[in-house]
């Protein structure tokens, strides 16, 4: 499981003319992909790091202030480009086995008390945000 993560100002999802999920203060917006090895069993470090990742201003965690987070499905974090010119997705979770983990790690992050936004797994998705600082790390379990 390996999530790109930006500390934002702002972010929102928008898939066709509606907005499916948006922070309109300080918060993270995360890209999530799914390996095809990942199971049920790295959901709950997913969520933890997310939640607890002290990347806010002054060190702080989404946890420890209630800042929100937007989560966006995103399978081309495992596109593997090594070789040619056309990436591969072998490594990338197919729908029917990504779908449920990426929603288990959105439920997982609300469980903690997390406040969270979503765009649409699967869809066009058209993802607008304020990058702050800019921090953009990469966290993988």
């Amino acid at each position: 499981m390996r999530a790109v993560v930006a500390r934002v100002t702002e972010a929102s999802v928008t898939v066709g003319d509606e907005v499916t999920g948006a922070i309109g203060e300080p918060g993270l917006l995360v890209l999530l992909g799914i390996h095809a090895d990942d199971d049920e069993s790295k959901v709950a470090t997913m969520a933890r790091k997310l939640h607890e990742a002290r990347i806010l201003r002054d060190e702080e965690s989404c946890a420890t202030t209630g800042a929100p987070l937007l989560v966006v499905s995103q399978f081309t974090l495992y596109g593997d480009t090594r070789k040619g010119r056309r990436p591969s997705w072998t490594a990338a979770a197919r729908p029917e086995i990504a779908e449920p983990l990426v929603t288990a790690v959105v439920d997982a992050l609300r469980e903690r008390g997390a406040r969270v936004e979503t765009g649409r797994f699967g869809a066009t998705m058209a993802v607008r945000s304020v990058n702050d600082g800019p921090f953009t790390l990469l966290i993988e379990v």
